[in-house]
This record gives C-alpha cells, structure tokens and sequence, in this order.
C-alpha cells in the first residue's frame, strides 16, 4: 500500500486501532479498520460523509463499531445460535498479502485487501474452519466496492451454512424526510414481532416509529430517496435475495449504550442479505475451490456499472 495522496495508507485510527485511509484522484476517501474489516467512513468529491458512525461509538474490542458497514458472519442477527450478528465484525482481521484475483477496476490505486480465518476460540463457538477475503476498493470515480469470498476450509470434508448482510448504515437528513421505494407488496418477516411474515402494503416505507424487517426475494433495484438533502441512494444488486430495514428510534436509541438518543434521526440502515434461505459451503480444495462471492459497489453516480461475473452484486448510486 502507497502513502500517496491517490491510493491506501495504513496508519491508526480511534484508540490506536489500525486503520487503511483509502483516496481516490477527485478527493473521494473511504476508511476502513482493520478490527472488523468494517468501513467506517466514505466520502464524496465534496467531503460529504455518505455513512452514519455513532458519536458515542465504541472503537474498543471486543465491542462491535456503531455504523458504518459492519459484516455480519457468519450469522446475521438472532437467526442462529451464535452472538448476535455473528463474530466477523468484533474480531481482527489482517492484511491479505496474497489475495486471489479480483474483477474490479484494474485503473483503481485505492483498495485493501483483508483477510480473517478462525481463531481457536472461533472453533469453540463454531467448529467451521474457514477463509473469508475481502476487497474494499474505491473506483476511479469514487465508487466504493466491497468483495467478499467465503471458502470452506474444512478437512473433515462437512459443509457449513450460515447467514449473511452488508449491515450498512445511511446518514440521512431527517428519518422522517426518508422513503424507501421498491419493496412494496413484498412479504417481510418482521423482527418485532417474533419474526412474523407479513405482506407490505404501502406504495413506499416511510417512518414514524421502530422498524426491524427482513423483505424477502426483493427486486434488484431499491431506492433510498433523502427529501432533505435531495439525495437518492439506488441499491442494485444481484445475489443477495433479502433486504433489512432497520431504525431504532427513541425508545430503543436510549436504551443502547453506544448510541445518540436522537441520532435515530439522522440514519437508517439498509441492508442487502441472505437470511431466509441460509447458505451452504461445501469444502473446497486448491485443485477446485467451492468459493462464495460477495460483491457490494456503493457508487456516486449513476454512471457506475455491475462487474461482470459475480454471483452478488449491489450497487449504490447517488
């Protein structure tokens, strides 16, 4: 990784954690710490921040950080047996050094490739023995891309399932100057109430109190539309079936630790996932890997394009 003002740079961030600053030509930038392997920040040609941190975040393991695009892995939420939302966002993850070819833009400086593989106390709470490989890249246009490949390491020759999602957190001007189109008429399991399936019947989701569902075979286009900030983030994607909406509001913000009381106002999470249908690995072999490939293009204009090839895409256009 360079130093240079176009490109990566490892320095440190909040209470000494390592973090790559990443910097694009036009003065695009995204941050990503190396505890979590989880951006924290992107901002566009004009400094704008495009995601919501908390101010009261926890930058100190074993606490999870509050916003930004946490990776939830290899359980997403309380669907499963483990922590909620899986171990992958509390846990360090190094510096691929050797990373296996990535379809992103070859003219792209500005990337880091990061890596996280079971620790023992890993094998303890979830006895899967696993590679996961992620590209965090921005695009000559200021395009931020995250790629995740997820191989089965196990010898023991047993597949694995887990859940999945992007936990990625919007700033927003007011939550309630937000709606979100593409998901109306869509069956959603709705978390506050124990899971529930339900069918949408709004022509948009807008907000006026806690929100937590999880819409199912939803399409690849969703819209976020930003009435304050006249701003439209698209959501394309390709591979990840579900999409979670989630604010917690007042009740719920005052009773998080590492969360504003009002902060509810100004973010909303939407997040694209695999949750009702879990995925299975089988083992894979250097011979003939059984690879699983995420990939998620946070882009700054419309101008931006799918990469060709991968089984999950998202596309964020502004």
């Amino acid at each position: 990784m360079s130093s240079d003002k176009v490109g990566a740079e490892l320095c440190k961030g909040i209470n000494g954690l390592d973090k790559v600053v990443l910097r694009e030509s036009r003065g695009n930038s995204a941050e990503v710490y190396l505890y979590g392997g989880q951006v924290t920040s992107w901002k566009n040609d004009h400094g704008e921040e495009l995601l919501f941190v908390s101010s009261k975040a926890i930058f100190k393991p074993p606490k999870a950080i509050r916003g930004g695009i946490p990776i939830c892995f290899p359980q997403f939420g309380s669907h499963g047996s483990l922590e909620q939302h899986g171990f992958a966002r509390n846990r360090q993850w190094s510096i691929d050094t050797d990373p296996p070819p990535f379809p992103t833009n070859s003219l792209s400086k500005a990337y880091v490739d990061l890596i996280l593989r079971p620790s023992e106390e890993d094998l303890k709470i979830w006895a899967h023995s696993f590679e996961f490989r992620l590209r965090v890249a921005l695009s000559p246009g200021g395009d931020l891309m995250l790629t995740s490949r997820i191989r089965n390491t196990s010898a023991d020759g047993k597949p694995f399932t887990f859940t999945f999602a992007y936990h990625t957190y919007f700033s927003v001007s007011d939550i309630s100057e937000v709606r979100i189109e593409g998901l109306e008429t869509l069956d959603y399991l709705d978390n506050l109430q124990n899971k529930e399936r339900f069918t949408e019947q709004g022509d948009a989701i807008t907000f006026e109190s806690e929100v937590d569902k999880i819409y199912l075979s939803t399409p690849t286009k969703i819209a976020i539309l930003d009435h304050g900030k006249k701003r439209t983030f698209v959501l394309r994607k390709d591979g990840l079936p579900d999409a979670v909406v989630w604010n917690p509001w007042d009740k719920k913000a005052k009773q998080m630790a590492d969360f504003g009381d009002d902060e509810y106002k100004h973010m909303l999470c939407v997040e694209a996932a695999a949750v009702e249908k879990p995925i299975t690995l089988k083992p894979g072999s250097a011979e003939q890997l059984k690879d699983l490939s995420f990939c998620a293009i946070f882009c700054t204009g419309i101008r931006s394009q799918f990469v060709d090839g991968w089984r999950l895409v998202i596309c964020l256009a502004l």
